[in-house]
């Protein structure tokens, strides 16, 4: 049985390879950055992906809050140190942030059973 995060997943490798197709300069400048943005530095690589967690649900953007947790899952964090995160970018972003929280919290699940 497949899951929403394997369809996630599929999408996502699928649409990268196909943007990656596409050559242009600007676009594989942006995904540098964003890739360079979370390896180790002052801050280390775990942290840095807690941090991309917290905005994206400030930013309300599920797929990023999926990757985000699958990356922060694959570092380590604990449940009550996600949900810990979760709280903080509920209390930035207010209540519209709740039924991204909720999308979190069923992809912590997910993330869980596998």
């Amino acid at each position: 049985m497949t899951t929403r995060l394997d369809d996630f997943r599929a999408y996502r490798e699928k649409m990268n390879e196909r943007i990656f197709e596409i050559d242009h300069l600007g676009i594989k400048r942006f995904f540098n950055l964003d890739t360079a943005a979370y390896r180790e530095g002052a801050l280390d690589a775990p942290t840095k992906e807690l941090l991309g967690l917290v905005a994206s649900a400030v930013l309300r953007c599920n797929d990023c809050i999926d990757y985000h947790l699958e990356q922060c899952v694959k570092a380590g964090w604990s449940d009550e140190e996600l949900y810990d995160a979760l709280n903080v970018a509920l209390l930035v972003g207010g209540s519209i942030v709740i039924p991204h929280l909720r999308h979190a919290v069923e992809t912590i699940d997910l993330l869980r059973e596998e």
